[in-house]
């Protein structure tokens, strides 16, 4: 079975209601009550999110992408709808047309409490040292997509969001990603914006796992210490843009972490923050590349 092809002249189809007028909010709420919805947005972004297990409810593509996306539809186990619109059409709803013009409503996957959550990445590490990136209450969705690309990138085995940490399904955090989101295991920690991070905190060291603060402090450590790579369990804590992590998730983790720098300057933004923890601290991929000295 495959998608089927729906030909549109008008935006104004109410079965094209979560592309053009529903909010965030009511994507994740009123379309589907118990699970949600999200939207995948670029050709790219939406071939990742079906190859990690995404369920589509429907496809909205310009004419011009329905070549390329063809094997996507076919592929289909289920009646999926496929609207198909004039590139116009799809200039007005995105006002981008060269990778916004396809776009998929999936249904959003519930989440793994957090404690299942790290066991299964301790069974599919089978031995080997494990690295998670905790987000506390990171509110530009932009640094959280620009985050999960990195974990993605850099050997990353989870990502844990707060209580109050922005969602990593929204849509430019899905985007910016690159689809990584959906590559990468997440899930959020902690019960309630009021128990974090206490509580948070007592899941990860009950799963065995290390803590690390990276924020400045008199007594941090630097980013390259060989105590922290010889950790078998470790969660690497970044905090909001600004302010940082909170006095009591540094205060309550086992360690401070900086990263040295020069020129005076002091910090940098979280995401690229983040890379550069995940290179220091993650095993390379193996494959990564090697090159000859004096190629460049």
């Amino acid at each position: 079975m495959a998608a089927s092809i729906i030909r549109i002249t008008s935006l104004d189809d109410e079965r094209l209601d979560a592309y053009t007028r529903l909010t965030e909010r009511e994507l994740r709420c009123v379309l589907e009550p118990e699970k949600g919805i999200f939207i995948a947005e670029s050709a790219k972004v939406i071939e990742r999110a079906l190859a990690g297990g995404m369920k589509p409810l429907s496809f909205l593509l310009g004419e011009r992408w329905l070549d390329q996306m063809m094997p996507l539809l076919d592929a289909q186990s289920e009646d999926v709808p496929a609207f198909i619109a004039p590139m116009d059409l799809m200039e007005r709803l995105t006002g981008f047309s060269v990778t916004r013009g396809a776009l998929c409503a999936c249904r959003r996957p519930l989440l793994a409490p957090a404690d299942r959550f790290l066991d299964d990445i301790a069974r599919r590490a089978q031995g080997r040292p494990i690295r998670v990136c905790v987000l506390e209450g990171i509110v530009d969705h932009t640094n959280v997509g620009a985050i999960f690309r990195s974990a993605a990138a850099l050997n990353v085995d989870g990502v844990l969001v707060s209580p109050t940490c922005c969602d990593p399904l929204y849509r430019r955090a899905v985007r910016v990603s690159m689809g990584t989101v959906f590559q990468v295991p997440w899930t959020r920690i902690g019960s309630t914006a009021r128990a974090w991070p206490e509580d948070g905190l007592a899941t990860l060291h009950d799963a065995g796992f290390s803590c690390a603060a990276m924020a400045l402090t008199d007594n941090s450590v630097s980013l390259d210490d060989p105590a922290l790579a010889a950790l078998d369990r470790l969660a690497i804590f970044m905090g909001t843009e600004g302010e940082g992590l909170c006095a009591r998730t540094i205060e309550g983790a086992d360690a401070a972490v900086r990263i040295p720098m020069a020129n005076g300057v002091d910090s940098l933004n979280v995401a690229a923050a983040s890379a550069v923890a995940f290179w220091q601290l993650c095993q390379h991929p193996a494959n990564s590349y090697h090159y000859e000295r004096g190629m460049f």
